[in-house]
């Protein structure tokens, strides 16, 4: 048996002499190629052990595209991996009714709102008067308005109605006739306007910055009903915003002017089912089936006759002339949670007509990240939400809007809830807030403020899909006896005889009672994601999830093994060679350098078997060993066996 000592020699120099492979090799090259001849992807062994130039370059060829495609088609997997499939699911049960808001077109009584309206009124006539030449004969005056106050028309002076001539050059005042030179932008608030080769024919105004009288803006319109009704609603939201919310209230359309007759679900109802909310733009709102006292009617069976009809008053002869030019109701289908943006997506309701509106309820849910950008709640959404109700997009960009109305122009939006510590935009305390609003909304349609990016849709949302049919009503045979007992019912409170034209009939009612559920699922688990994968390496590279780890560890942790050990190896050399330049010794002699197998990590204590020992050189002065001449006299038996045993004897004598 070997000694001790003699052992650690032994193995010593086995590792001096023998090549190293796998994780210990001195070379990046020596490294890929035993992981190319001991991997199990068939491919990277075919390169090495290939003869010949063109097949090695074929396979190294082969080898590549495969990689590519598993990269192609892995990069395809996790692209879909964050997709989502849509389903959807019917189901037929007993349904909530939704919320139905109903609102008059015309927001305020125009009897009531004279005194208020009087001076904006005079000069809009006046100005129909100077452009167009009309004059309102006494004979179709309805109602008599104040007379003109002088004193209170002075931001009607500064903000006039203006004829545009000599090609948005000069245009006339029509508050006092006066020619005034166009300076600053121009924006034109009809595209059709862009092809008119007659600039006298459009009629806008101008908004200047109250800071500074250079900073203009132009409005113009191609038609003057347009021109003269947005100039018109301009002032009468300045007029609005200064008249406390219990006078509005008292100004507008109460649940008995309004309601005629209800019936829901073949029941009869009345205003006791409605609650009143207060919209800037349309005056008094009733909403039936709000929920408020936390009760939500359902309906169990489809059809007219069991939904929602009401009979609306819409006393067409107390409309504002210039701030409407249609008559009838506007309603909007909503959830009780949800706040009706009705001046956005209201439906109109017809006078002297039955409108039927069937129902088709949807539900929604979206997946949120990674596989959209919806959120939950809102609760991620950096904007206050002003209108105390659940997340939607729109009341995102409203409050954003509005926000950004307060902090540029130091008011709110009288169309929209007040922040707090905020006060409606008026002439009195506000004198610039007109030309700062139609700038920031300018940059709001051009999506500049920042609110598009901020907000974002809800992941989830009820929908009522409408269908909409209108019928003549009352009919011709029919209507003289319904006026008249309608007129009676209502009699004690309107004091005059009824007119098919300040009527209206609704009907809202569910067509069926399929709920519809439209949900997004993830189209790939992680499970059929890595299912994916394996499939993917085992067709192109007949690779497993053991050899991926495999090329984890060679490529990189034992290529930056071996990358990080030669420059130790040249550092230590490097300084050495210093340290000996300082002491002005020179280089005792060139010290091989260590190589992989000289690493003291390599330690195997095994002893070495005979072929590895015949692989061990020889020393250098030695021959190489040869093979002695067989001795042919030892073939001879006679000299190799001289002396004959005595059973031999005893066999050869028989």
């Amino acid at each position: 048996a070997a000694t001790a000592p003699g052992k650690k020699k032994i193995t010593a120099r086995l590792k001096r002499t023998l090549p190293v492979r796998g994780p210990q090799a001195p070379t990046l090259s020596e490294l890929m190629r035993w992981y190319c001849l001991n991997t199990n992807t068939h491919g990277c062994r075919r390169i090495v052990v290939s003869r010949g130039r063109l097949r090695r370059l074929l396979w190294i060829l082969l080898t590549l595209s495969a990689v590519g495609l598993i990269l192609w088609q892995c990069a395809e997997l996790l692209m879909n991996y964050y997709s989502a499939s849509v389903s959807v699911t019917v189901q037929f049960q007993k349904l909530p009714f939704p919320a139905v808001t109903i609102c008059n077109i015309n927001p305020y009584k125009y009897s009531a709102m004279k005194e208020y309206l009087s001076e904006l009124d005079k000069e809009t006539k006046k100005a129909l008067e100077t452009f167009y030449g009309f004059s309102e004969g006494k004979s179709k005056v309805r109602r008599s308005v104040d007379d003109w106050n002088s004193t209170g028309s002075d931001f009607f002076q500064q903000i006039p109605l203006l004829k545009v001539e000599d090609f948005f050059r000069t245009a006339t005042d029509l508050h006092s006739g006066q020619k005034r030179k166009i300076e600053g932008s121009v924006f034109h608030k009809d595209s059709s306007i862009v092809n008119s080769g007659d600039s006298n024919d459009i009629i806008g105004f101008q908004l200047c910055d109250a800071n500074n009288s250079s900073e203009c803006a132009l409005y113009t319109f191609s038609s003057g009903v347009n021109a003269i009704q947005e100039w018109y609603k301009l002032h009468y939201m300045n007029i609005m915003a200064q008249i406390p919310l219990e006078t509005k209230e008292k100004l507008s359309y109460s649940a008995d002017d309004l309601l005629l007759t209800c019936f829901f679900d073949g029941l009869s109802c009345d205003k006791r089912h409605f609650t009143r909310f207060h919209h800037p733009l349309h005056g008094n709102c009733y909403t039936f089936n709000s929920g408020e006292n936390g009760t939500i009617l359902s309906t169990s069976t489809g059809g007219s006759e069991y939904g929602l009809q009401v009979v609306l008053y819409i006393d067409e002869a107390d409309y504002n002339p210039f701030l409407v030019t249609s008559t009838g109701a506007k309603i909007m289908v909503h959830d009780q949670n949800e706040y009706p943006f009705i001046e956005d997506i209201g439906t109109e309701i017809e006078t002297a007509a039955a409108t039927s509106i069937g129902m088709h309820f949807t539900r929604s849910r979206k997946l949120s990240k990674p596989y959209s950008d919806c959120t939950e709640t809102g609760a991620d959404i950096p904007v206050e939400n002003l209108y105390n109700k659940s997340y939607s997009l729109q009341i995102c960009l409203h409050s954003c809007f509005q926000k950004a109305m307060v902090d540029s122009c130091g008011c709110a939006q009288y169309a929209q809830p007040l922040p707090a510590g905020a006060e409606y935009c008026n002439y009195k305390k506000n004198p610039n807030w007109m030309y700062c609003y139609y700038r920031l909304h300018e940059k709001f349609v051009k999506e500049q403020l920042g609110c598009q990016q901020i907000c974002k849709d809800a992941c989830s949302f009820k929908e009522w899909a409408l269908t909409t049919s209108i019928a003549q009503w009352p009919s011709t045979v029919s209507e003289d006896w319904m006026l008249r007992v309608l007129s009676w019912d209502k009699g004690q409170k309107l004091n005059k005889k009824l007119n098919k034209t300040d009527l209206a009939n609704l009907m809202v009612f569910y067509k069926d009672l399929n709920e519809r559920f439209i949900s997004e699922n993830p189209a790939n688990t992680l499970v059929i994601l890595l299912s994916n994968f394996g499939g993917q390496l085992g067709l192109w590279m007949s690779c497993s999830v053991v050899c991926v780890i495999e090329i984890v560890e060679v490529f990189f942790i034992d290529s930056l093994s071996i990358v990080l050990r030669r420059q130790w190896q040249k550092a230590k050399k490097w300084w050495r060679g210093r340290q000996q330049g300082d002491s002005g010794k020179g280089p005792q002699g060139s010290d091989p350098e260590r190589q992989g197998h000289d690493n003291p990590v390599c330690i195997d204590e095994d002893l070495p078997t005979f072929t590895t020992a015949l692989r061990l050189p020889l020393p250098q002065d030695s021959p190489l060993p040869r093979t002695p001449p067989p001795n042919y006299s030892t073939l001879r038996l006679e000299t190799a066996f001289t002396e004959q045993l005595p059973d031999t004897l005893e066999l050869g004598q028989h």
